[in-house]
């Protein structure tokens, strides 16, 4: 069994994380609201006004523990690391790969597949659980040209053209989300679409955390393994942007981030208080609704689940770190080819 380091979340607003010998203490003026011990964590991602000691950071870089602000909507903000990891030759061999457009085709035609089979057996374990006839058929119907679209990318071998068919699918897949609700929710949905910058609805506002997080997850995953999370293939460079991240973090959306969100909105585990209706139309998600988020994320995370690689069961979370050291292979040139991680339906 595979024991899955934790991600520490601190969001309490005034309190102070610091450094006892091996533990870290989260205190406020009231007291301490809790002590963790620091093998058990890899990373800390801090949202709202908390405040971390110098001793504390310190170690972390050490250690090569990143720590990473996040806004309440879990927009990006800044990210502390220590020295930079990794063979020196590995990250060579990526920027080679970037000026090299043929062969960077069979793994964009990977990223792709891996996001539209892993969106497909969500789309079809939904349309199993509907009671609605009619919303089980258009998932249905969206599954299957998701699939006529998987059978083509191997003839596919132009970049753009598979941007293309990965920003049709997802615009497919989003206009289904009233559909992926499977009963009614304690919460007003007025889902239009994806929105971001603000979240518009309640359910925007929980993807753009949870998507905030996973990036967080992949692209420490590709930093252990000595990857530069910034230098992608499906997607363009883009100063502050991180491409690779974004491109190893699309087969694992539909499989954490959106099974999340409908998990807690489909059990009925978010309440109208864990959101704020600002003037202007934008969502944000309360102290304690990012705190339900966060809770139900961590859990699916520790979900164990069958690697078609491997064939050993492994947390979903460790995943992340074992298609990381995949995709470092496939850039190598020690490994045939990348295979995405494929869920079973």
């Amino acid at each position: 069994m595979t024991v899955l380091q934790q991600t520490l979340y601190l969001q309490h607003d005034g309190a102070v994380a610091r450094l006892d010998h091996d533990t870290v203490w989260m205190t406020t003026e009231q007291g301490t609201l809790a002590r963790i011990p620091l093998h058990l964590v890899q990373s800390i991602v801090v949202l709202g006004r908390v405040s971390l000691t110098s001793p504390l950071l310190d170690r972390c870089a050490r250690e090569g523990k990143s720590v990473v602000k996040l806004d309440n909507r879990g927009r990006f903000l800044y990210r502390l690391e220590g020295p930079v990891s990794g063979n020196v030759l590995l990250r060579t061999a990526q920027y080679e790969l970037w000026r090299q457009v043929d062969r960077q085709v069979p793994l964009v035609q990977a990223f792709v597949a891996g996001k539209l089979h892993n969106t497909r057996v969500l789309l079809l374990r939904a349309a199993r659980d509907s009671h609605d006839q009619e919303a089980a058929e258009r998932l249905r119907t969206t599954a299957s040209e998701m699939l006529r679209d998987l059978r083509r990318l191997p003839h596919l071998t132009e970049i753009p053209v598979l941007r293309g068919i990965e920003g049709v699918n997802a615009r497919r897949y989003f206009s289904l989300w009233n559909d992926l609700l499977t009963g009614p929710v304690d919460v007003p949905l007025q889902w239009q679409g994806r929105s971001r910058r603000p979240p518009l609805d309640p359910l925007n506002a929980v993807l753009s955390l949870l998507y905030g997080l996973l990036r967080h997850d992949v692209q420490s995953a590709l930093e252990c393994t000595g990857l530069d999370p910034q230098v992608g293939y499906l997607h363009t460079l883009r100063p502050g942007r991180p491409g690779l991240a974004l491109d190893l973090m699309e087969e694992f959306r539909p499989v954490i981030a959106d099974r999340t969100a409908l998990t807690l909105f489909n059990r009925r585990q978010l309440q109208a208080d864990d959101f704020t209706f600002l003037p202007g139309g934008a969502v944000s998600l309360s102290a304690q609704g990012r705190k339900t988020v966060l809770a139900e994320y961590q859990r699916r995370k520790q979900a164990e689940v069958t690697h078609p690689l491997l064939r050993q069961k492994i947390p979903l979370g460790y995943a992340i770190l074992v298609q990381a050291r995949f995709l470092a292979r496939a850039i190598r040139q020690d490994h045939a080819e990348y295979t995405p991680f494929f869920v079973h339906g």
